[in-house]
C-alpha cells in the first residue's frame, strides 16, 4: 500500500494490492473488504446510530468536514479489469467486491485499489486527526474480512473490534518532512527529499496497526528483551531508568504466562489507554495520588499493553468471542497485582487514613474492585451473556462489567480446577493458536482434556447466561460430635461453591461442594469449629454473600451483629449494617435550609431491601420535617417484566408560610423493557399507589377553601423512548378520590432533524369523571399553565407563591403553557398542544393552543408563544413570552414577571444525565 498524505486538507492519497488467499473449502465469488473510515460519513451509519444510542450529540452536530469518509475511484484486478463493487445496505463502512473470475479454495486473487480518505477530526472515537493536525490511525485502510465458512464483516460502532485475517503489510508512507511517523510495524526504508519523507514498513501476521504522525511526537522508546515498546502514556515523572524497570517488568509478565511477544515493537498510546482505562481511585486528578509513586503508571500501562498484546496476538472474533480475550485481560491484571502488589488496597494509601480505615472500602483488596463494578450490574438486573455480541451489550457491561465478570470467572474456575492446570491450558492455547484465527471453543476443548472435574457449568451457565450465584447456609445443628448442616442454592444452576470451615478465624478447611439442585445436607466432624462459610476467599462472584455463614453456637445477632457506620459504604456482608448521614437540603422557601440527618441501610451496591429516616430540621419554618420510605424490589430475569418494587413513604413539611402537609403513599410498580435488547430505550411502567395528603395551618387566620384531607388512588401506565434524535413518551393517568375522578393522557415528542434543527411537540388532555367539588377551589382542577400539585409530586421551590421570581418557576405539566391567562384552570375538561422549534443552536420559538372548560360556561380558545433558551434539555430552560390571548406581552408593564423558568436541583435528576450514556 502507498499511501500519500495531504496534511492541510486533512486526506490521504491511497494506491493498494491486496493478494487474497482463499484458505476455505468453498470457491468464492465475492469478497469483502472492512472500510471502517467511511463509518464517519452520515448521520445514519451504524457508528451514528451508536453514538445516538448512547446520548453523544458530539457527531450529529459536528460539521461536515468533521466527519471523514473514503472515496473509491477504482477497482481493477492484475489484468486491469474494473470489478464491480457496491457498499453493503446498512453498512456503508464495508465494500462488497464482485470478482471477474470464481475464486478456488487455495487459489489466490490480487485486487488493485484507488481510493481517498478524508479522516474524520479525533473528537468522536479518539482516532482521526486532532485539532492540530496530528493523525493517531486506527482501522483506516481497507482490509479483507474474515471468511472461515461464512462472511464475518462489521460495521464501525467505536467497539475496537475490528476483524480481519492477520496478513503480511507493506506500507509505504509519504508524509511532509516535518512531521514523525510512529508504527509498530517494522522499518525497512527512509529517504526524504527538501519537503516529504518517505517510509516504507513491513510486519508480517499482522492484523491492524496503530499510526501516529505527528509534529512534536512525546513517545519515549524502552527495549525490553526482544521487544521495544513505544508509548506515549503519562509515566507522572518517572526518571528514565524506573520506566525501564517498569517496561522490563511487563514484558517479562507477558512473555511468562503466555508467549513473548512476536513482533519487534509494542505501540502503546494514551489515546488506547483513554479508551480501555483502569476506572476507578486511578481516574483521580494527579494532584489526588492514593497509590505510591509509579504504580498507576505501571498499571496503565500493564493494561493498555495487555490488550494490545492479546489484539495482536490472540486473533478471536472480537465481535462474537470478545468474552475470552477481555477475561484474560482482568485475569492477568488480577494475577499481576497478586504477585506484586499482594498487599494492594482497593483505596490504595487512602486507607490508612484516620477517618477513612473505618470504611468496610479501606479493608478490600485492590482485586476486589472487579467484583464489586460487575455486581453493580447484577444487583441492579441489568448483566447480560458474555455470549451474546458485543453490539449488543449495554455500554457498561461492553467497557467494564461484562469484561469484569469473565476475569473474575476465569480466577473462579482456575480456583476450582487447580490455578496451576488453568495456566498450563492458557500457556499450551497461546503456543498453538497464535497470530492465527482461534475460537474459544478451543480453549474450552484444551480445559477439558488437562482437568477431570465437570466444567461444563462455567460455559453453559456462567458464560452463557445471566444466572446468578447464590448460596446460603441453613439448619446448623450439633450431633454429638459432628455437625450438621444444609446449603441451599438459591437459583437454578449448577455452579460449585466454596466450603470452609473455621476456627478463631483460621481456616481449618476447604472443599469444593458440586451440582447443588435445591438444597443438600451434609455432616462434618465438630473438630472445635466454631463458624462455617461458604465463599470465605469471595473468588465466587456471589451475588449476595450476607447468608453464607453461621456459628454451630450462638443466636441471630452472634451470627450478624449490628453495625452503625457514619456515611455511605461498600457492604460488609458480616454485619446488618445502618449508614448516618448528614443531610443539609434546600427544598423550597418555606422551610429554607434544612440540617438534619438520614438513617438508612443502602450500600453502594444495590440491595432488595432498602429503608431510609430522615428528621430533619428547618431553619426558616422553625419546625422538624423529614421522611422515611421503605421499598422491596424484586428482580425477574429472562422476561420483559424484569422489575417489580412495593414501597411505603411518608414526609412532613411546609407547602406554604405556616402551611404543613403531611403525606402518606403505599405504592407498586411494575416495571417492563425489552428483555431481547437492553440497549433499547424503550420502557414501560405500571404505577399504582395511594396518595394520602393531611394538611394544617398554624395561621388561624388562614381558612382553606377546600378539605385539608383528602386521598388519591392514582394508577398510571407510561411508555418511554427517550432517545436522542427521535424521543416519545406518553402516559394515561387514571385518578379515584371522594371528590372527583379524573382522566388524562399526555404524549411528547422530539425530532432532532438532519440540518440539527429540533421539533418538539406535547399533547394533553384531561376531563373529569364526575368532579363534585362544592366550593369554588380549583385546588383540583386541570392547570393551564401551573398546576396546584394536590399530589406533591413536583419540585416547586415556592409552590404557594402568587408572585415574585418563585411563582414564575414553571413545571410543564397539565396545560403546559407559559403565559398566565384566564382561565387558568379547567374543572370539566382540558386540550392542549405545545409546540417549539429550533431557530438557531439552542434558542427555539414556542407556541401553545388549547381548549379550556369549565362548568357553566362554554369552552374557550387559549393560546401563547414567544422564544425560549434551551440550555440543558428537560432541566434548565427558560421562557420570555411574545403574544398571547394578551396581546403583545413584550409592551406590557412588568414584562419581567412574565418571563418563566424551568430549573431542577434534584441530584438524582441531574445524575441522570451521566447515567443514561451508560445503562
Amino acid at each position: 500500500m502507498q499511501a500519500i498524505f495531504d496534511v492541510p486538507n486533512k486526506t490521504i492519497q491511497i494506491k493498494q494490492y491486496i493478494a487474497w488467499k482463499n484458505t476455505s473449502k468453498d470457491t468464492l465469488k465475492t469478497i469483502y473488504l472492512n472500510d471502517w473510515n467511511n463509518s464517519y460519513s452520515t448521520k445514519n451509519t451504524p457508528l451514528a446510530t451508536r453514538f445516538t444510542e448512547e446520548f453523544n450529540n458530539k457527531f450529529h452536530f459536528a460539521k461536515s468536514d468533521q466527519r471523514g469518509y473514503t472515496i473509491v475511484t477504482s477497482v481493477k484486478d492484475t489484468l486491469g479489469v474494473e470489478l464491480p463493487y457496491d457498499r453493503i445496505k446498512d453498512h456503508l463502512d464495508v465494500l462488497k467486491i464482485d470478482l471477474n473470475t470464481p475464486l478456488p479454495p487455495g487459489e489466490n486473487y490480487t485486487i488493485i485499489l484507488h481510493y481517498n480518505l478524508l479522516v474524520p477530526n479525533n473528537t468522536f472515537t479518539g482516532y482521526g486527526v486532532s485539532d492540530g493536525i496530528d493523525f493517531n490511525l486506527k482501522y483506516w485502510y481497507l482490509a479483507p474480512a474474515v471468511y472461515d465458512g461464512e462472511w464475518h464483516y462489521y460495521s464501525n460502532k467505536n467497539l475496537d473490534d475490528f476483524y480481519t485475517p492477520p496478513a503480511e503489510i507493506t506500507l509505504e508512507v509519504v508524509h511532509p518532512r516535518n512531521y514523525a511517523l510512529i508504527s509498530e510495524l517494522n522499518t525497512i526504508s527512509l529517504r526524504q527529499t527538501d519537503s516529504t519523507q518517505t517510509v516504507v514498513l513491513n510486519g508480517k501476521n499482522r492484523v491492524n496497526t496503530n499510526f501516529v504522525l505527528t509534529k512534536f511526537p512525546n513517545y519515549k522508546y524502552v527495549k525490553a528483551n526482544n521487544v521495544t515498546v513505544v508509548t506515549n502514556i503519562d509515566d507522572g515523572g518517572l526518571k528514565p531508568h524506573e520506566r525501564a524497570l517498569v517496561v522490563d517488568k511487563i514484558v517479562n509478565f507477558m512473555s511468562e504466562n503466555m508467549i513473548p511477544y512476536p513482533h519487534e515493537r509494542l505501540l502503546l498510546t494514551e489515546i488506547e489507554y483513554k479508551k480501555n482505562p483502569l476506572y476507578g481511585l486511578n481516574q483521580l486528578p494527579n494532584f489526588i495520588r492514593p497509590f505510591p509513586d509509579g504504580f498507576q503508571y505501571e498499571l496503565k500501562l500493564l493494561k493498555t499493553a495487555l490488550n494490545n498484546y492479546l489484539e495482536n496476538t490472540l486473533l478471536l472474533n472480537p465481535r462474537d468471542d470478545y468474552w475470552f480475550k477481555d477475561g484474560l485481560q482482568v485475569y492477568f491484571l488480577m494475577k499481576y497485582i497478586e504477585e506484586y502488589y499482594p498487599d494492594m488496597k482497593f483505596l490504595g494509601m487512602l486507607a490508612d487514613i484516620w477517618g477513612i480505615r473505618a470504611f468496610h472500602a479501606s479493608d478490600l483488596k485492590y482485586n476486589d474492585q472487579y467484583n464489586l463494578f460487575f455486581m453493580q450490574m447484577a444487583r441492579t438486573n441489568r448483566d447480560q451473556p458474555l455470549t451474546m455480541p458485543k453490539d449488543s451489550l449495554l455500554k457498561f457491561n461492553a467497557n467494564i462489567a461484562g469484561k469484569y465478570k469473565a476475569g473474575v470467572g476465569l480466577k473462579y474456575l482456575g480456583d476450582f480446577i487447580q490455578p496451576e492446570i488453568l495456566d498450563q491450558t492458557i500457556s499450551q492455547y497461546f503456543e498453538a493458536h497464535h497470530e492465527q484465527l482461534s475460537y474459544s471453543k478451543d480453549f474450552e476443548a484444551l480445559l477439558k482434556q488437562n482437568t477431570s472435574k465437570d466444567i461444563d457449568w462455567f460455559f453453559e451457565d456462567y458464560i452463557n447466561t445471566r444466572k446468578k450465584i447464590d448460596f446460603k447456609i441453613k439448619n446448623v445443628k450439633r450431633e454429638n460430635d459432628s455437625i450438621s448442616l444444609t446449603i441451599k442454592n438459591k437459583r437454578h444452576n449448577s455452579m460449585p461453591v466454596s466450603f470452609f470451615t473455621m476456627a478463631e478465624d483460621s481456616v481449618l478447611s476447604k472443599t469444593w461442594i458440586e451440582n447443588i439442585h435445591g438444597s443438600r445436607t451434609i455432616k462434618i466432624p465438630e473438630d472445635s469449629v466454631d463458624k462455617l462459610v461458604l465463599n470465605y476467599d469471595k473468588v465466587i462472584p456471589e451475588i449476595n454473600l450476607r447468608d453464607n455463614w453461621k456459628s454451630p453456637k450462638g443466636w441471630f445477632f452472634n451470627n450478624k451483629p449490628l453495625q452503625i457506620r457514619l456515611f455511605k459504604d461498600i457492604e460488609d456482608p458480616n454485619y446488618n449494617q445502618v449508614f448516618v448521614m448528614p443531610i443539609i437540603e434546600y427544598r423550597n422557601i418555606y422551610d429554607g435550609l434544612t440540617l438534619g440527618t438520614k438513617l438508612y441501610n443502602k450500600t453502594l451496591l444495590r440491595k432488595r431491601l432498602n429503608y431510609k429516616f430522615s428528621p430533619k430540621y428547618a431553619t426558616h419554618s422553625n419546625i422538624l420535617t423529614g421522611s422515611a420510605s421503605v421499598s422491596y424490589t424484586h428482580n425477574l430475569e429472562n422476561q420483559d417484566l424484569y422489575n417489580i418494587t412495593y414501597g411505603l413513604h411518608s414526609s412532613y413539611s411546609s407547602f406554604a408560610k405556616d402551611a404543613f402537609v403531611s403525606i402518606f403513599t403505599p405504592s407498586l410498580t411494575f416495571s417492563f423493557r425489552d428483555d431481547k435488547n437492553f440497549r433499547s430505550n424503550q420502557s414501560q411502567y405500571i404505577n399504582m399507589r395511594y396518595v394520602d395528603i393531611s394538611r394544617t395551618y398554624n395561621d388561624p387566620l388562614v381558612v382553606p377553601s377546600e378539605t385539608p384531607d383528602y386521598g388519591v388512588f392514582n394508577i398510571r401506565y407510561i411508555y418511554a423512548n427517550p432517545g436522542l434524535v427521535n424521543y416519545s413518551k406518553w402516559y394515561t393517568d387514571f385518578q379515584l378520590a371522594d371528590k372527583f375522578g379524573k382522566l388524562a393522557v399526555n404524549y411528547e415528542y422530539r425530532k432532532l432533524y438532519q440540518n440539527n434543527r429540533q421539533l418538539n411537540l406535547r399533547f394533553f388532555a384531561g376531563t373529569f369523571i364526575y368532579n363534585n367539588n362544592e366550593d369554588d377551589s380549583d385546588y383540583f382542577s386541570f392547570a393551564l399553565d401551573r398546576p396546584t400539585d394536590y399530589l406533591f409530586d413536583y419540585d416547586y421551590l415556592g409552590r404557594s407563591e402568587q408572585s415574585g421570581i418563585f411563582s414564575q418557576q414553571i413545571i410543564i405539566a397539565e396545560g403546559g403553557f407559559k403565559s398566565k391567562l384566564d382561565p387558568a384552570f379547567a374543572n370539566q375538561w382540558m386540550a392542549t398542544m405545545n409546540l417549539s422549534t429550533t431557530i438557531w443552536r439552542y434558542i427555539e420559538a414556542y407556541g401553545d393552543m388549547g381548549v379550556v372548560k369549565n362548568k357553566y360556561n362554554n369552552a374557550e380558545f387559549v393560546y401563547d408563544s414567544g422564544i425560549k433558551l434551551d440550555l440543558v434539555t428537560d432541566y434548565f430552560e427558560i421562557y420570555f413570552p411574545i403574544y398571547s390571548n394578551l396581546g403583545w406581552e413584550v409592551g406590557q408593564p412588568e414584562y419581567d414577571q412574565k418571563i418563566r423558568f424551568k430549573f431542577t436541583v434534584d441530584p438524582k435528576a441531574l445524575l441522570g444525565l451521566f447515567r443514561r450514556r451508560w445503562f
